[in-house]
């Protein structure tokens, strides 16, 4: 049995050493009162609490917590929306991953209120985490999707999604992949090479279809980011060099299995400055000046996703700022009245995702100490595939000493590292949360030393579902 939120008492959370003027969160049978618990909060703004008590503000504090406000401390306890972490860990035991669905929309809305009046199809990425439960959320909210793979089509139409907003994006689509796609209706193929567009020609007229085709353009810009997600640049295996571009798209109108619909441009991913997006717009729409000036039409206006989320102090700007003076610009070119398509993907799930594990271990060494989990690389790949950073933080915050760790994995592999250098008071037994979990790490999960992959809950409010079960070796060995 779950914890109820009327068991909350959230007092300050910076564990001020008394509670802030009697200002406790109201409590409803639905979750601890927003305005309750922002009263809390601005008191502990001031340089003492209403209750005059000096004011600790220790290093995890709710606010800069990832995905605050849906995952955030009340007392010593940490929560997603209505539900104890601790409890979900109890009751569907670890590595476990947790979503919250009101962090997912509220991420979704900062978009919408970017382009309100605006004629835009927003299309989730999923490969940013492809589990149905997630999909369905997306697609209940009237999202189009954006995806890589046969595989990946296969699930948004299982979700509910309407194959006329799904895009195709990838290098490598296969002539299955294609004659699949077309067969299912979908919106657009964005297409990544001139010899992509000859088979995919070659594909709609076997059917005696047309496919409807946007060219993915590589304009060279510099997302500054790392370099395995970095897409937008001539080194890059994306998309069309962009002084290719206009003849492709001259090529593209004269084949007659296709139709020619939009402009693509996608420059990578977990990007935190707007610059970068400006530079590609501005190259894409004078390559949409030239291609237009040549008799052919440009439909829509596709600028890809990338935005980056906070995983360690980062500060992007929000999605409806960033969108706001890009429709600046967009204006100021001419382009305002244009259909727009965006494909934002980590910036709506990212944030929204925790992964619950418990402590085995307390290695110390010579050198380092290691606090060894039940999670490990084939659950959270990014930190040994891209050295990336998660917060990692307890369940249940404790007083008592701080010894630095590294936080390491069962697998066999010195790569399996989930955190570095982490001051923790554990023990065996305790429960860690990686935060941040909720973009490219489940749908880059493997079965590496034949580990099940690991169950996933989505909570929405005070109500959990499971939307994916804890995998079995049996599972693993099923033909």
């Amino acid at each position: 049995e779950l914890a109820s939120p009327d068991s909350i008492q959230p007092i300050c959370p910076w564990r001020c050493h008394g509670e802030p003027g009697g200002l406790r969160a109201e409590r409803s049978a639905g979750s601890p009162s927003r305005t309750g618990l922002s009263a809390i909060f601005d008191a502990c703004q001031r340089p003492r609490c209403l209750a005059g008590a000096n004011c600790l503000k220790e290093s995890m504090t709710l606010t800069q917590l990832p995905g605050a406000p849906h995952i955030a401390y009340h007392g010593s306890q940490l929560w997603i929306e209505g539900v104890r972490l601790r409890d979900l860990a109890r009751v569907h035991g670890t590595p476990l991953f947790v979503y919250s669905k009101a962090s997912m929309l509220s991420a979704l809305a900062a978009y919408q209120r970017g382009f309100t009046g605006r004629n835009v199809q927003i299309c989730y990425a999923m490969k940013a985490n492809s589990t149905l439960g997630v999909l369905q959320v997306f697609a209940q909210a009237g999202c189009g999707f954006d995806i890589v793979s046969g595989g990946e089509l296969q699930r948004v139409l299982t979700a509910g999604a309407d194959a006329s907003k799904v895009i195709f994006s990838g290098v490598g689509k296969t002539r299955d992949e294609m004659r699949q796609a077309l067969e299912s209706g979908i919106g657009c193929f964005n297409v990544e090479s001139e010899a992509e567009l000859e088979v995919l020609n070659e594909v709609a007229q076997s059917g005696a279809r047309q496919a409807p085709v946007s060219i993915r353009v590589n304009p060279n810009v510099d997302p500054k980011t790392h370099p395995y997600i970095s897409t937008g640049l001539k080194g890059n295996k994306f998309g069309i060099a962009h002084e290719r571009a206009q003849a492709t798209y001259q090529r593209a109108a004269a084949l007659p299995g296709l139709r020619v619909v939009g402009i693509d441009c996608h420059i990578g991913s977990q990007i935190t400055e707007e610059g970068p997006y400006l530079d590609a717009m501005d190259r894409v729409l004078d390559l949409v000046d030239a291609i237009e000036a040549s008799g052919i039409s440009v439909r829509h206006l596709d600028f890809g996703g990338g935005l980056g989320i906070n995983y360690n102090g980062e500060s992007p700007p929000g999605a409806d700022t960033l969108w706001s003076h890009l429709l600046q610009r967009l204006d100021a070119r001419g382009y305002g009245n244009r259909q727009l398509m965006i494909e934002p993907g980590r910036s709506l799930v990212g944030n929204a995702g925790v992964c619950l594990t418990e402590v085995l271990y307390l290695k110390p060494g010579e050198q380092k100490s290691f606090c060894i989990v039940d999670a490990a690389m084939n659950d959270l790949p990014r930190p040994a595939m891209y050295q990336a950073f998660h917060q990692i933080v307890p369940l249940e915050r404790q007083d008592g000493a701080l010894t630095t760790y590294d936080v390491v994995g069962p697998v066999c592999e010195s790569g399996d590292w989930i955190g570095r250098d982490r001051a923790l008071h554990v023990r065996p037994g305790h429960h860690l949360a990686v935060l941040s979990a909720g973009a490219y790490c489940m749908s880059m999960a493997s079965n590496y030393n034949s580990r099940g992959r690991a169950a996933e809950v989505l909570v929405d409010g005070t109500t959990v579902h499971l939307i994916r079960r804890r995998e079995t070796a049996i599972d693993q060995m099923q033909g």
